[in-house]
């Protein structure tokens, strides 16, 4: 029973996951192993995050450009890495497996964040590749942001939290992915009429928050689902037996945290919204850093509470230096449409966090994570 339930869990959270596999000695190259893994895929990680953080035109033109698209992209970044289990780039060898669901995401990006423009009701197709257009409310940014996180969090909650539950009970991984990301994208439509006002075509209303603060919970929320569900990788809900109350526990808790650490940060100490988007973000990077990039690089002897406590650690100190570091480069630009703490957030979330997830599930550490037996790769 308890192997059955493993299966059907997302890989990122599985049980398995946790049992420390060591190298085979000498037939593995240093570069296959952690923590030399993990620095290996910085040098794709770190280029692909300044692309997104600076291409577009600098970085306030990649900030108004690449922020909707990045995020429109994440479920079907989920779909295919924790459902499909990167099919079909499956299908063509590892060399090309990454590139082929890259631009499988790709497309789906465009193609759900011109759905998401139309929804808010400022469908432009130019638009969507133009950070500056003529007619400023035809921008993607931030009207389209509520929706998009939404769409991405809700998909997360179905993949992670909910072990793919009750979308796996019906459909095989292929089809519940499929339907995974658009009950999603309902849960966000939904959420988005009912908290911002909004009314499809039409735009966003006057509703209980703002869209600010709705995408402050969301990411609030997100850095609850990373920080229990990758960097802790479900514990303590794995211990759970039972699948119903594992479920409820998972949800009330992750759902319930993100809440309550809005409530304390913009309510308490009154950090406006953007800044605790833009916090919660940095949280997520650095999840996304040390859980992801650096799975597995902690001492095999440590014991499983020491290693949660370190990575928690490290999560927290790396999140701070990449609030500083992009906050100091931010604050010495010139910005319009936005602000410098849009641009952190930006950066972090999409730019680092998506880097990261693509490098290292979608691409599977390519090249990197190839191991040498016998003098052939495998």
């Amino acid at each position: 029973m308890t192997t059955n339930t493993n299966a059907r869990r997302p890989a990122i959270s599985r049980r398995d996951r946790h049992r420390r596999a060591e190298p085979a000695g000498s037939e593995v190259s240093r570069w296959a192993r952690q923590p030399w893994l993990g620095v290996a895929g910085l040098s794709l990680v770190i280029p692909v995050a300044v692309l997104l953080a600076v291409a577009a035109g600098g970085a306030e033109g990649s900030l108004l450009v690449f922020a909707p698209l990045v995020t429109f992209s994440l479920p079907v970044v989920a779909m295919i890495a924790f459902w499909w289990e990167d099919w079909p780039g499956t299908r063509l060898g590892p060399d090309w497996a990454g590139w082929a669901d890259t631009v499988l995401i790709a497309v789906g990006a465009v193609v759900f964040t011109a759905l998401g423009s139309a929804l808010v009701g400022h469908f432009s197709l130019a638009a969507v590749f133009d950070p500056f257009p003529r007619d400023a409310e035809l921008g993607t940014f931030p009207a389209t942001m509520p929706l998009a996180g939404a769409a991405f969090v809700a998909m997360l909650q179905l993949t992670l939290v909910s072990e793919h539950w009750p979308v796996r009970r019906f459909l095989g991984p292929i089809a519940g992915g499929v339907a995974s990301v658009v009950l999603a994208w309902v849960v966000a439509l939904v959420l988005w009429m009912a908290l911002l006002g909004g009314k499809p075509f039409h735009g966003e209303g006057h509703g209980v928050l703002t869209g600010g603060q709705f995408g402050a919970v969301l990411t609030c929320v997100g850095a609850w689902q990373v920080w229990l569900f990758v960097l802790w990788r479900g514990w303590p809900f794995r211990l759970v037996p039972r699948q119903g109350v594992r479920f409820a526990c998972a949800n009330v808790v992750s759902l319930g945290g993100g809440i309550l650490t809005y409530i304390v940060l913009a309510v308490v100490l009154g950090v406006a919204p953007a800044g605790v988007t833009t916090m919660a973000g940095d949280f997520v990077a650095g999840g996304l850093l040390v859980g992801m990039l650096f799975e597995d690089a902690f001492p095999a002897r440590w014991p499983a509470g020491l290693e949660r406590a370190v990575s928690l650690a490290l999560t927290l100190v790396v999140a701070a230096g990449l609030h500083f570091a992009l906050l100091t480069v931010a604050n010495s630009l010139a910005w319009s449409r936005s602000s410098a703490i849009d641009w952190v957030g930006h950066v972090t979330l999409n730019a680092v966090g998506t880097s990261v997830i693509l490098h290292v599930a979608i691409g599977r550490r390519w090249p990197f994570g190839r191991r040498s037996v016998g003098g052939q790769e495998t």
